[in-house]
C-alpha cells in the first residue's frame, strides 16, 4: 500500500478496517469475553517475492498480519503471546483505532520549542509489539536519556503498542510515524537539529519489523517502507536505530550522507533479550542504559556496546548477533556539535516503565 495514498483512498482504507473489526469484535466480544488461541502466523510476504520500487515510486507496505497472527516467521527473539487479553478497562479496539489522529495531536502538542543559536535533538521512540513490555521500557527509557542524560525533555514523541497505553500514546504505526516526523519537522529545524528514531521490536529473516497491536490490523515496516518514510522529511541530520532480529537489512536502505545507523544485529543474525521474562534487550541494555551512562557520544557507545553484547552471547554459547554501524558522511561532526552545546546530566539508570 504506497503511503502517499490519496485522502479517499486511505479514509476509505479506515473505514473498511474500523467496520471489520467492528463487525468481528461485536459478534464474538473479544474484548470482555476469552480470546481465542493464537493461529498459525500468516507468513509475511518474502522480500524477494516484492517487486522493488522503480526509481522515484514509493515504497508498499507489507500486508498486515492476521488478526491472530504470530510474531513473522523466522523471529527466534522470544515467545510473542499475540493473543493476550485486551484489557477489560480499556476503549474498544475500533474506538483505539479511531482515535489515533486525537492522539497524534496531543503527542504532537506536547512537544517542547527548540533552542535557538544551537544544534537540537528531538527523538521518536518507538515500541512496536504490543504482547511484551520489554518494547515499551525501552520506548520509555529513550524519552528519559533524551530529556536528563541530553538535557532536552519535551523533545521525544513515543509511539507504543502496549495494553497498558492504550489511551495515553498514539499507537506504533506507519501512519503514526509519518504523522510523528512530520510533527517534529514543523517544531525542529530540520537544517541544524538532530532527528533520533529508535525502533524496538522483533525483526523477520525478511527483515520486516512486527507491528502488532492485537486485534487492531497494522501494515508490518519493512527497509523500503521506512526508507520511503523518512525520504518523505527534510531532515538532514539523523541518528536511526533498529533494534530487532535480522535489522542489518536495513543498514544499505537507511544509510547516507548525513545518518548514522544503527542495528542490534547482523542482516542473517538474531538478537536477544527480549521475552516476557525480560525488562531490556541485550542491545538495549548495552548500548541505551550501559553506553549512553558512559559517553553522550552515540558512536563510541555502540563501540562499547558492541563489546559488551559479545562478551554476554560468549558467556551464553549464543550465536554472535554481530550489531552494525554506518556512519555518513558529515554526521561525526554534526554530532559532534551537538555535544558541545547540550546540557549533558548525570547518567539515568534505567527503570522498567509502570
Amino acid at each position: 500500500m504506497p503511503s502517499h495514498l490519496d485522502s479517499r483512498r486511505k479514509t476509505a482504507i479506515y473505514v473498511l478496517a474500523s467496520f471489520s473489526l467492528g463487525a468481528l469484535l461485536t459478534a464474538s466480544l473479544l474484548w470482555h469475553g476469552p480470546r481465542p488461541a493464537p493461529s498459525q502466523a500468516v507468513a509475511l510476504e518474502p522480500a524477494a517475492a516484492r517487486s522493488a520500487p522503480a526509481q522515484g515510486e514509493p515504497a508498499k507496505r507489507p500486508v498486515p498480519l492476521s488478526l491472530w497472527g504470530d510474531m513473522p516467521d523466522g523471529d527466534t527473539e522470544g515467545d510473542t503471546d499475540a493473543a493476550a487479553a485486551w484489557p477489560d478497562d480499556a476503549p474498544t479496539p475500533e474506538q483505539v483505532f479511531t482515535d489515533q489522529p486525537e492522539a497524534m495531536r496531543k503527542a504532537l502538542s506536547r512537544l517542547a520549542p527548540r533552542t535557538p543559536g544551537k544544534p537540537n535533538l528531538y527523538a521518536i521512540a518507538v515500541g512496536a509489539d504490543g504482547s511484551e513490555d520489554v518494547f515499551r521500557n525501552e520506548a520509555e527509557y529513550v524519552d528519559a536519556v533524551v530529556g536528563k542524560r541530553f538535557g532536552s525533555p519535551g523533545h521525544t514523541v513515543i509511539l507504543e503498542n502496549n495494553p497498558t497505553t492504550l489511551t495515553t500514546r498514539p499507537l506504533a504505526s506507519w501512519t503514526n510515524l509519518e504523522a510523528a516526523l512530520g510533527g517534529l519537522a514543523k517544531v525542529m529545524d530540520p537544517r541544524e537539529d538532530v532527528l533520533l528514531l529508535y525502533i524496538a521490536t522483533h525483526g523477520s529473516s525478511d527483515h520486516t519489523l512486527l507491528i502488532d497491536m492485537d486485534p487492531i490490523p497494522l501494515d508490518q515496516i519493512d527497509p523500503d517502507g521506512l526508507a520511503d518514510i523518512l525520504s518523505k522529511q527534510p531532515f538532514r541530520w539523523k541518528v536511526v536505530v533498529v533494534n530487532a532480529c535480522y535489522s542489518g537489512g536495513f543498514v544499505p536502505k537507511l544509510r547516507g550522507a548525513g545518518t548514522l545507523v544503527l542495528t542490534a544485529a547482523r542482516s542473517d543474525r538474531t538478537s536477544f533479550g527480549c521475552g516476557a521474562d525480560s525488562d531490556i534487550t541485550y542491545f538495549g541494555r548495552a548500548w541505551l542504559a550501559h553506553g549512553l551512562s558512559a559517553t553522550p557520544d552515540f558512536i563510541e557507545a555502540f563501540g562499547k556496546a558492541k563489546a559488551e553484547i559479545a562478551g554476554w552471547e560468549k558467556r551464553d554459547a549464543l550465536e554472535p548477533s554481530e550489531p552494525q554501524i554506518d556512519v555518513g558522511v558529515g554526521i561525526d561532526s554534526k554530532l559532534e556539535a551537538w555535544r558541545k552545546a547540550a546540557r549533558i546530566g548525570p547518567p539515568v539508570p534505567f527503570q522498567p516503565a509502570h
